[in-house]
C-alpha cells in the first residue's frame, strides 16, 4: 500500500504559499517606494514652482495661525507618530494579536507594515532630500533636508491602520466603535506637523496615501477573509447526517 503523502503535499503547497506571499510583498513594496522616490523628485524638480510654491504660501499661513496653547496641543499629536511611540506600540499590538489570535499571522503583519512603511520613509528621504519649509520649525533637531516624506504622517497611519484591520478582521462585532476614533488620529498628526512647520502639505499627503496603500497590501496578502474564517466554525457546528448503524 502507498504511503500517505497527504500531509507532506499539504506542508509544500503552505510553502509555496507564503513563498509568493512573500514575493508579492517585496514586489509591491518596490513598486511602492518607486511611486514615492519618483514623485518626491517631481515636487523638487518640475513641480517646484507651481506645487512648491503653494505648500510655501500654506506653509507661511500657518505659523501666523500659531498660539501657546496650539503649540503644546500640536506637540502632544506628533507624538503618535513620533520613533519612541512607534518602538513601544509595535511589539505591544504585535504580542498582543498573536496572543488573542493563537497564531503570529497577525504579529507578522504588524511588524512588516510598520518596518515597511518605516523603511520606505528612510529610503526616500534620503532619495528626495527635499527642505523643510522656510519657516521657523517648532520640532527642533530634525534634519533639514528630510521634509518629504513624512515620517511622523506615515508611522501614525500605519499604527492606526493596523488596529483598525486586526478589529475588522477578528473583532467585527466593535468595528463600528473603533473605527471612527481611530481613523481621524493620522489627520491630526498630518495638521500638526505642518503647524510645526516640519512639512509641506504635499509631504504628509503623500504620506497619508503611500501609508494607506501599504497597509491595504499587507493586510490583503497576510492575514485572512472573515469567510475564511467562518468556514471552520460553521463545518464544526453543522449537525451531522451520518444515519446510526
Amino acid at each position: 500500500m502507498p504511503a500517505d503523502t497527504t500531509p507532506a503535499r499539504s506542508e509544500l503547497v503552505a510553502h509555496r504559499s507564503w513563498l509568493a506571499r512573500a514575493g508579492i510583498l517585496v514586489l509591491a513594496w518596490a513598486i511602492l517606494l518607486g511611486l514615492v522616490v519618483g514623485l518626491g523628485r517631481l515636487l523638487t524638480g518640475p513641480l517646484k514652482g507651481s506645487v512648491g510654491s503653494t505648500d510655501k504660501e500654506l506653509a507661511r499661513w500657518v505659523v501666523d495661525e500659531r498660539t501657546s496653547s496650539l503649540n503644546q496641543v500640536a506637540e502632544w499629536f506628533s507624538l503618535l507618530g513620533d520613533t519612541s511611540t512607534v518602538l513601544v506600540a509595535v511589539p505591544t499590538i504585535a504580542l498582543v494579536a498573536a496572543a488573542w489570535q493563537r497564531t503570529i499571522r497577525p504579529a507578522l503583519f504588524v511588524v512588516l507594515t510598520t518596518t515597511g512603511v518605516s523603511g520606505m520613509y528612510i529610503l526616500a528621504a534620503d532619495a528626495v532630500l527635499r527642505p523643510r519649509p522656510a519657516v521657523r520649525i517648532l520640532d527642533q533637531g530634525l534634519d533639514p533636508v528630510h521634509s518629504f516624506p513624512s515620517g511622523h504622517v506615515g508611522a501614525a497611519t500605519a499604527l492606526v491602520g493596523v488596529v483598525v484591520v486586526l478589529v475588522w478582521t477578528y473583532a467585527q462585532a466593535v468595528r463600528w466603535w473603533v473605527t471612527p476614533l481611530l481613523l481621524p488620529l493620522p489627520l491630526l498628526v498630518v495638521v500638526s506637523r505642518m503647524y510645526e512647520g516640519a512639512h509641506h502639505l504635499s509631504d504628509v499627503l503623500t504620506s497619508v496615501v503611500f501609508a494607506s496603500t501599504w497597509v491595504t497590501v499587507t493586510a490583503v496578502t497576510l492575514l485572512p477573509r472573515a469567510s475564511a474564517r467562518a468556514a471552520p466554525a460553521s463545518r464544526a457546528g453543522a449537525p451531522s447526517h451520518a444515519s446510526a448503524g
